[in-house]
């Protein structure tokens, strides 16, 4: 992947921090920055949902440094940025299913561990915190497309997490001069997306079906819609987000494709790259879900120049070859 070149200025003068870089978005950032030569990239992971698979191929390189822990400890965390300048908070506990299952331990990684990263940060004097907000923020709001001022009640545990992330990154703007960015993923799929698990995500799910010629399970009627959007666009964000020159306090924005798919049309898409040809099993829907979601992306495009240039079509094409290779090996 990354044949565009997401950055304007060389990056072997400086050094990143990437938490939860072993999970699938945050492998695919280090995977980014490792290739276009970065001066340092750091990974603090405590592996509860990230893979040793998902970072093994980079522990020859140089530039590459792993640190084992968690961020719920606040010394850990200030261990960690030492001599950094960016920092991409990917680590959380994500799945709407797992936070109603267990709200606790979902508050103490997204809010208890993001403020100690925040905290960090800021001892630290990074340049910017560019961080994982979430789509979920919306709840119960029912406009689309999804714009960042408009946003409803939350409809889960996770969701509020992500929310109180926001409101830190938003106050230690103000409070400290501190600059952050937070980037509210919509339905972010693509290699290393882990398929294993209880609350893996739908789109590894039904690759895995596919390729198993196994019948996929779809929670409602499948008319639930998502704007999904491939790994590499939100690399491209988080790249773009952390080393902008225009001066953000903190911001807030959308990264999406800006289309919407419905789950029976997704899996439509996925039997047909795959050849099979089964129809879905339907269950109950699921409680917290948000029916139907789709991004303004304007925001983003203005502030940093984000531009998503792989479209659902083109990133499916993409992961079921990845998952061919590697669905029973990816841990």
């Amino acid at each position: 992947m990354y044949n565009s070149q997401f950055h304007n200025q060389p990056l072997h003068q400086s050094s990143f921090l990437i938490t939860g870089g072993a999970g699938f978005i945050g492998s695919n950032i280090v995977e980014y920055l490792l290739k276009y030569g970065a001066k340092k990239v750091r990974v603090l992971d405590n592996f509860s949902t990230g893979s040793y698979n998902n970072i093994a191929v980079f522990k020859g390189n140089p530039a590459f440094e792993l640190i084992e822990g968690d961020i719920r400890d606040i010394e850990t965390c200030k261990n960690a940025l030492i001599d950094i300048d960016y920092v991409s908070h990917q680590a959380a506990l994500g799945s709407v299913p797992r936070s109603i299952n267990d709200p606790i331990t979902t508050n103490d990684v997204n809010v208890t561990g993001f403020l100690n990263v925040l905290v960090s940060a800021r001892d630290a004097g990074v340049k910017r915190m560019v961080y994982a907000a979430s789509s979920s923020t919306y709840g119960d709001h029912p406009a689309l497309p999804k714009t960042e001022e408009n946003i409803g009640n939350p409809l889960s545990p996770y969701a509020v997490t992500k929310y109180v992330n926001e409101l830190y990154a938003m106050v230690f703007s103000k409070t400290y001069d501190f600059n952050a960015i937070g980037l509210r993923y919509f339905n972010v799929f693509g290699p290393k997306q882990n398929v294993a698990g209880p609350y893996a995500a739908v789109i590894p799910l039904f690759i895995q079906a596919a390729l198993n010629g196994e019948v996929p399970n779809i929670n409602g009627d499948g008319e639930t819609s998502r704007d999904f959007t491939f790994v590499e666009n939100a690399v491209q964000a988080n790249i773009k987000a952390m080393l902008s020159t225009d001066v953000v306090k903190h911001e807030v924005v959308n990264i999406a494709f800006g289309e919407r798919t419905t789950l029976n049309q997704l899996w439509e898409y996925i039997s047909t790259e795959t050849g099979i040809d089964s129809k879905p099993n339907y269950l109950p829907e699921r409680r917290g879900d948000v029916k139907h979601s789709l991004a303004d992306i304007t925001k983003a495009t203005q502030l940093f120049g984000y531009q998503p240039e792989v479209s659902i079509h083109q990133g499916l094409k993409t992961a079921v070859e990845w998952y061919k290779n590697n669905i029973y090996t990816n841990s």
